[in-house]
Formats: C-alpha cells, structure tokens, sequence
C-alpha cells in the first residue's frame, strides 16, 4: 500500500538524510564513517555522485579522523579550539550527508534543500553543545567536560544507527534535540551570564572591602 505513494522514497531519504545531519551536529565524522561503512559493505546504495562514500580511502580516511576528533574532545583547551570550528565543518558535513540522499532531484534544490534543512539541523545541535561545553567550564572549571564529550560521541553514534536503521525514529529524535537545544539552551545562556554576574559583583565587592582597608 504504502509503495504507490509517490512522494514516500522523498520523504524516507528526508527523515534519513535530517538524522545524518543531527548525528554530524554532536561528532563530524562519526556519521560520515558510519555512511561510508554501510556503503562499502553494501548495506545502503550510493548514487554515482556520491559513490566516493563507499570508496575504501574514504572509509580509512573517515576512520581515523573519527578516532583523533572523539579523543581531541577530551584534551582541554583542544576541546575549546575544536568549537571554534565545529559549527561550520558540521554545517558542511550535514549538508553533504543530507544532499547523499536526496539524489533523485536536480542539483541546486538537491544541495538547497540540504543546506537548510541538513546544514541547518548540524549547526543548531552543534551550536547547542558547544554552549554546553563553555558552560561546564565556566561553573565545574572544566571537570564536566569529559561528560559533555561522552554524551556528544554517544549521541552521534545513536543518531547515526537510527537514521540508516530507523530513519522515522531518527527524525522524530532529531526534531526533539532541536526542541531541547533551543529551549535548554537559552535557560544554560541565562544561568551562565547569571553566574558570570555573580561572579563580577563578587569581584567588585572585594576590591571595594580592599579599597576601604587601605583607607
């Protein structure tokens, strides 16, 4: 029944395509190898456009890069200055692992569409953790870290199982994270410039009490 839908290969390569993207907005290249990998081993199809995915240096490339990223986050410092630049990779990678499913239409609504819809879902998720991230070091001094990176390299590798196993699952989640990062996320924004306040006024207290001793 269902396969005289017209427009359900779209709609299953949608909910695929936003649940790579999601994936890419916690690790960049844990979903690309895991893409790569279901495609080398013939699990999933790859249009000849993107059929680089399913090459075998694309699957050691995408391998190691996946190894040095999940074990950069727990470095400090590195886990910072990988921040700076996540967003924008992760808008790329999205992008890319959205536009690998949507093969079927022309090539400007292909990467269009993959651009809003996959480049915007990597970047609100990875925009979210990473303000996570300076939040935990702000009010733990950087202790808290580990756990952000672990949650982070988890949710890529759930969010990457599902869009190739479940995609409506996967879609529906994805949708959820994005809900949670704009809602949680602007709760995390008030407490930190909250905290940030305290901290300042606690500062100014001091250095008046100091001010008034040397008087």
């Amino acid at each position: 029944m269902l396969d005289n839908v017209p427009f359900l290969p779209y709609l299953i390569s949608a909910f695929i395509g936003i649940g790579l993207a999601a994936a890419t907005g916690f690790r960049i290249f844990l979903p690309m190898f895991a893409v790569s990998l279901a495609s080398y081993m013939g699990w999933i199809p790859q249009n000849e456009n993107f059929q680089w995915l399913s090459g075998l240096p694309t699957l050691i490339a995408t391998g190691i890069a996946m190894i040095v990223e999940i074990l950069a986050y727990y470095i400090p410092f590195v886990d910072h200055l990988l921040d700076t630049i996540s967003i924008p990779l992760a808008t790329i990678a999205g992008s890319v692992m959205f536009a690998s499913q949507f093969t079927e239409l022309g090539t400007f609504p292909q990467w269009a569409l993959a651009l809003i819809a996959g480049g915007g879902t990597a970047a609100a998720i990875s925009s979210g953790f990473a303000g996570t991230r300076a939040a935990s070091t702000a009010t733990t001094g950087g202790f808290g870290n580990s756990v952000v990176a672990t949650t982070e390299t988890a949710g890529a590798g759930l969010m990457s199982f599902l869009a190739l196993a479940a995609p409506v699952i996967a879609f529906v989640v994805a949708v959820l994270l994005l809900i949670a990062v704009f809602v949680f996320g602007r709760k995390l924004l008030r407490k930190f410039r909250n905290f940030n306040a305290d901290k300042n006024t606690k500062t100014i207290s001091v250095e008046a009490i100091d001010r008034k001793h040397l008087e």
